[in-house]
C-alpha cells in the first residue's frame, strides 16, 4: 500500500482506538487517583440516601451551601439543595446569567435492588426470614447465594429517623438461599428469569429460638428483640421504613493489571460521581453549572424525588428569579449531558450485540445518540448538531470517546433520564461509562472509561 493510500484511509475512515494507546503516564497517573477517589465514593454510598448524605459531605467541604430562596448569587458562588433526603443539584454560578443557558450533567444515584416489604419478618421451620421485593431491572437468580447486608432508615410514628446498617465490615451478613444442584433437576429446566420467583427472594435472617419450647415464631421473636435492643424499633414500625438489601462487598480492583472496577452500584454512581467531581475541579465557569444527581431511575423516574418531579425546575427557576431570568429562556439555551451508563461490548454473549455499533471497555466515554427500545421508544434521540457540538467539546478537551448502541435493535433495550430533561426543551444527549455485567449485584467498568467520564463532564461544564 502507498503512503498516498495509507494517508488517504486514515483521512477517510474511522479508526477507533484504546484508550490506552492514547494517554500519556502523567493521565494513567490522574487516572488511578481519581479511581481511589471513585471506589470510595461507591462504599459510602450504597443507596441512594447515603449516596445523598455523602455528597452533601464532600460538597461542603468544597465550600458549597444549601441554597435558601432569595439568596443573591454571584459568580464562582457554590449551591445545592436536597430533595427529601434522596437526590440533590448542586450549581457553580457561572460569569454570564442565566439567559444564556446553563451547562448541566444530569445522573441518578439510585440502583438496582431488594427492598423489604412492608411487613416482611416472618418465621418457617424453624428459621426467620424478611420478604422483599424487587427494585429495577434485576436478574433474579444473581441474588442468591451471595453475601448481603441491609441498609436504610425506620422512621417512627414521632417522626424520628433511625438510620439502620446491618452486615457491614466484620458485622454479620444475610443471605438469599438456593436449591442444591442434587435437587435442582426441574428448576434447570426453567428459564433464567423464572428459576427464582419473585416471591422467594427471601433473605435468610436467623434461626436461633428465643423463649421456651413450645412457643410460637421463636426465632422471629429473637431477631425482633435484637432489632429493638439495636435499633429500638418494633414490628409495627416496618411499615414507616425504607430498608433495602444490598450486595455485602466493596468495590475492588479487578484483572492482574488493575485496569477494572468491580462494585455493586456502577449503574449509575459511575456517572453520578464524575458528574460530581467534575463540577469540584472546575473554575469559575462562563455558563452556570449544574449537577443533577436523580432518584427513581431505574423504575421509571417517577415519584417525588425522580427526574420527573418537579424538583429540577423549582431548583432551577429559583437560580433564575434571582437574576431575573425566565426558565423558558434559560431552558431553550442550556445544554444537559444525561450521563448514565451503557453496555460495553462482551464477547461472552457476542449474539445479543451489533459489534460495529457498540461501546467497548478502555474506549472511552460511550456516546449514546438514542437509547430506547426496539424502534427508538423511549428515547430522546439527539439531533446531528447536538452530537457535532458533543464531538466538539469533548475533542477539544482531549476527551477519549467512542459512540454506539445498546446491543441488537431486536435484543432489548435501555433508558435514560434523558427523555426528560428534552421534553423541558433543554438540548439533551446520552453518554456514560461502558459496563460489563450491568444490573447485576457486582458490575465491571474500566478505569479509564471512569476517568475520561469525569473529564467529559469538566468539558461540558466548561463549554
Amino acid at each position: 500500500m502507498t503512503d498516498e493510500m495509507k494517508a488517504k484511509r486514515e483521512k477517510l475512515f474511522s479508526s477507533p482506538k484504546n484508550g490506552y494507546d492514547l494517554v500519556d503516564q502523567a493521565a494513567l497517573e490522574a487516572m488511578e487517583a481519581y479511581c481511589e477517589t471513585y471506589k470510595q465514593y461507591l462504599d459510602n454510598g450504597k443507596t441512594e440516601r447515603e449516596c445523598t448524605d455523602y455528597t452533601i459531605q464532600l460538597a461542603q467541604a468544597q465550600g458549597y451551601v444549601p441554597y435558601q430562596r432569595g439568596m443573591s448569587l454571584k459568580p464562582g458562588d457554590k449551591v445545592y439543595r436536597v430533595n427529601r433526603g434522596k437526590s440533590v443539584m448542586l450549581a457553580k454560578i457561572g460569569r454570564q446569567d442565566l439567559s444564556h443557558g446553563a451547562q448541566i450533567v444530569a445522573c441518578h444515584i439510585d440502583s438496582p435492588r431488594l427492598d423489604f416489604k412492608p411487613h416482611p419478618l416472618y418465621e418457617d421451620s424453624d428459621f426467620a426470614y424478611g420478604k422483599t421485593h424487587y427494585y429495577g431491572g434485576i436478574r433474579k437468580y444473581q441474588w442468591v447465594a451471595i453475601p448481603l447486608e441491609l441498609r436504610g432508615v425506620v422512621v417512627l410514628r414521632d417522626g424520628t429517623v433511625v438510620k439502620v446498617v446491618l452486615g457491614q465490615g466484620s458485622e454479620p451478613k444475610f443471605v438469599i438461599t438456593d436449591l442444591l444442584p442434587h435437587l435442582g433437576a426441574e428448576q434447570g429446566k426453567k428459564p433464567l428469569n423464572e428459576a427464582i420467583p419473585g416471591e422467594n427472594l427471601n433473605i435468610l435472617m436467623g434461626s436461633r429460638p428465643l423463649g421456651q419450647e413450645g412457643d410460637s415464631d421463636r426465632v422471629k421473636l429473637r431477631v425482633m428483640d435484637l432489632l429493638h435492643e439495636k435499633y429500638g424499633i418494633c414490628e409495627d414500625d416496618f411499615t414507616s421504613a425504607e430498608l433495602e438489601v444490598v450486595p455485602a462487598f466493596n468495590a475492588t480492583d479487578l484483572g492482574l493489571d488493575r485496569s477494572l472496577i468491580g462494585a455493586y452500584g456502577h449503574d449509575d454512581r459511575v456517572c453520578g460521581y464524575a458528574a460530581l467531581k467534575g463540577l469540584f475541579d472546575i473554575d469559575v465557569p462562563e455558563k452556570t453549572a449544574v449537577c443533577m444527581l436523580a432518584d427513581k431511575e431505574e423504575v421509571g423516574s417517577m415519584g417525588v424525588t425522580g427526574m420527573q418531579s418537579a424538583f429540577f425546575d423549582t431548583f432551577m427557576e429559583d437560580l433564575c428569579q434571582s437574576q431575573g431570568v425566565s426558565l423558558r429562556v434559560c431552558y431553550e439555551s442550556s445544554f444537559c449531558l444525561s450521563s448514565d451508563v451503557t453496555a460495553a461490548y462482551d464477547p461472552n454473549f457476542a449474539e445479543v450485540y451489533e459489534k460495529r455499533n457498540e461501546s467497548r471497555v478502555n474506549y472511552g466515554l460511550g456516546i449514546c445518540k438514542y437509547t430506547g427500545a426496539r424502534g427508538k421508544g423511549g428515547s430522546s434521540d439527539a439531533d446531528a448538531e447536538t452530537v457535532a457540538y458533543v464531538r466538539r467539546v469533548l475533542d477539544n478537551a482531549g476527551v477519549v470517546w467512542q459512540i454506539g448502541e445498546m446491543g441488537k435493535i431486536d435484543a432489548g433495550g435501555g433508558g435514560t433520564v434523558a427523555q426528560y430533561m428534552a421534553n423541558r426543551n433543554i438540548t439533551t444527549i446520552d453518554a456514560g461509562v461502558p459496563v460489563l455485567s450491568m444490573h447485576s449485584p457486582f458490575e465491571t467498568v474500566g478505569k479509564l472509561d471512569c476517568y475520561m467520564n469525569y473529564l467529559g463532564c469538566m468539558a461540558v461544564y466548561n463549554a
